[in-house]
């Protein structure tokens, strides 16, 4: 029985580890790549009521309006991509490639053919929020793997500077912006911290399991209980055992 529970406080440990390693997989898929920092500089030109952040590392933009014209974020081909109106409306045009592009990681979503440069802006409105949250392509790495620029997986390394055009009314700015490479220090799972969870968890299981097997060896549960607290016979008493054994074998 010792041995089965040491083989389950071992296989508790490992999954424990295993569990944990998982982490970053979730978090790549639902919050942007921990390896990559997609940092907001500013504006170009300021524009009154309007903020901007980064959300998810390097996933997503936010930007938020309370101003008194329409604000318009531009597409890849310089279109009108999506605009937020005095009053809050949210609205996209649907002729934007962008809007399209968007919704894939890599920018390889399929663009239908109505959508493309120089077709006629036609907005839709989607929301009142004054609020837009968008996934764009100009602020994070479009390829896979490691960027050709980072030499070091564990060093903070600049990929590169971008922008992404923006107005107020007739006043133009641009979103600008700088995407670093942090690598695993700068977000991803702690692997240190799982394996020194994972070996205490299995130090406790092993340090109870040695316990109750000295409790066992040296205690019992006396003549009532019929066994030696370990599911044994009660160990028998041989006369020809040297003294100061109290003539008892253990039965190991």
């Amino acid at each position: 029985m010792t041995a089965v529970s040491l083989r389950r406080a071992t296989t508790i440990a490992v999954l424990a580890l295993v569990s944990l390693a998982t982490v970053p997989v979730a978090a790549l898929a639902h919050g942007g790549n921990p390896n990559f920092r997609s940092v907001f500089h500013g504006l170009s030109t300021p524009l009154p009521g309007v903020q901007v952040q980064v959300i998810g590392y390097d996933s997503l933009y936010e930007l938020r309006s309370s101003a008194k014209q329409p604000v318009t974020i531009y597409g890849y081909d310089g279109e009108p991509y999506s605009r937020i109106l005095p009053d809050g409306t949210v609205q996209q045009n649907t002729n934007s490639p962008a809007v399209y592009l968007n919704n894939d990681e890599f920018g390889t979503a399929p663009v239908p053919a109505h959508a493309h440069k120089g077709a006629p802006v036609v907005w839709k409105t989607v929301d009142k929020t004054a609020t837009i949250t968008w996934h764009d392509h100009r602020m994070h790495y479009i390829g896979k793997g490691t960027p050709p620029k980072v030499t070091d997986t564990h060093k903070k390394t600049k990929i590169f500077d971008y922008t992404i055009p923006l107005s107020e009314g007739s006043t133009k700015s641009n979103i600008t912006g700088t995407l670093f490479w942090v690598g695993p220090a700068g977000g991803g799972f702690p692997v240190g911290a799982g394996i020194a969870f994972a070996v205490i968890l299995l130090g406790s299981a092993v340090l109870v399991v040695t316990v109750r097997r000295r409790r066992a060896a040296t205690a019992g549960e006396g003549p009532e209980s019929g066994d030696d607290g370990d599911g044994t016979a009660p160990t028998a008493v041989d006369p020809s055992e040297p003294a100061g054994t109290g003539g008892r074998k253990e039965a190991w």
